[in-house]
């Protein structure tokens, strides 16, 4: 398996956006949409603001696959789902350090969203 380099680690991480754009069925992918993403160590995480509603979000967890742009990194990924609580915490306080700033308006939904977490893995 890939792993992330140091460089899109910092860079993607240090990006307020991530394009994502999921892998549907028929092997074609979705339009992007925005979507924040955050970094814990070596990995980095996305959720479903809308929750499991999301349709970028059911796409990629119907296939698992998907292309992200940020920062300057354009990378094909696989999605998997993260159902530990331990993990779930630490993106919560990624969340909450890196977006606090638009308030809990937009903070308060990705943190309760902890059943759409997707770690990003490089392909």
């Amino acid at each position: 398996m890939t792993t992330w380099t140091s460089d899109e680690l910092d860079r993607i991480a240090n990006a307020d956006e991530l394009e994502m754009a999921p892998v549907r069925r028929d092997g074609t992918l979705r339009g992007p949409v925005p979507i924040w993403v955050v970094r814990d160590g070596d990995d980095l995480y996305v959720r479903s603001f809308r929750g499991t509603d999301g349709g970028w979000w059911r796409t990629a967890r119907a296939t698992h696959a998907g292309h992200v742009r940020s920062g300057g990194v354009d990378k094909d990924v696989t999605f998997e789902e993260v159902p530990d609580h331990a993990t779930n915490d630490r993106v919560d306080t990624a969340y909450r350090s890196k977006y606090g700033r638009f308030g809990d308006a937009y903070v308060g939904p990705m943190v309760a969203a902890r059943a759409t977490t997707l770690r990003l893995l490089p392909r």
